[in-house]
């Protein structure tokens, strides 16, 4: 039996909104854990970009955010403290902004298996831009050019699992604002860059073809039907 996840596009979604719909959907997926015949649905997987925001993990530092309040009302930007893994990161405007809900326990994996497949979807959809990105050993996330002084992040993850049920993702950088970065230490990185697909490409990239590119390694590297 193949295994199933539903697949949501909320579009542009405030953080805050976006992060109770995942609380919803957490407890809609451990619900149907419980039910017969429920196997084969392994939860939701949600994509979205989010206005300009700020958000610190549970490991992260305050003075990895380098402005103030006020500083961020100028910048429109907002700022959270999440309940994911990780320490301080921001999403904006044409990043793609994933959200699995996976119930790890149907799809038989661990958590650290489990952010190696996201890595690799991550990966694999690079590799369809020519882009080689590969790990970085001691972090998360996917790079480029690791081992080298101009070792840059392309994309973010952090995660929470509650019950074995998955929260929080991954921020994939398309046609980011990379400026924002410069407002805080990315994932609490002094010494290394960020970077995006239209960066390394040297133009802007269709979003909606990133994103279901985005969607389809997913469910390839996963074994699973999104729809």
């Amino acid at each position: 039996m193949i295994k199933q996840a539903d697949y949501i596009d909320l579009g542009v979604k405030e953080y805050k909104e976006a992060w109770d719909f995942q609380e919803d959907r957490l407890a809609l997926t451990l619900k149907h854990r419980d039910e017969p015949g429920g196997d084969s649905d392994v939860g939701t997987l949600i994509l979205c970009e989010h206005p300009h925001v700020y958000t610190l993990g549970k490991s992260g530092q305050q003075n990895n955010l380098l402005i103030q309040d006020e500083f961020l009302k100028k910048i429109n930007a907002t700022y959270y403290r999440s309940n994911r893994g990780g320490d301080i990161t921001y999403h904006g405007p044409g990043q793609i902004v994933g959200y699995p809900i996976f119930d790890l326990e149907k799809l038989g994996l661990g958590v650290k298996e489990y952010v190696h497949r996201l890595e690799e979807s991550i990966i694999r959809t690079l590799a369809e831009y020519e882009i080689p990105a590969r790990r970085l050993e001691g972090a998360t996330g996917v790079w480029l050019d690791t081992g080298t002084p101009r070792a840059r992040k392309i994309c973010a993850i952090g995660v929470r699992v509650s019950r074995a049920i998955t929260m929080h993702g991954f921020a994939l950088n398309v046609n980011t604002d990379l400026s924002y970065f410069s407002h805080i230490n990315p994932c609490g990185f002094i010494d290394k860059g960020v970077t995006s697909i239209q960066q390394e490409k040297g133009n802007p990239i269709p979003f909606e073809e990133a994103k279901n590119k985005v969607k389809a390694h997913i469910g390839e590297i996963f074994g699973i039907a999104i729809d």
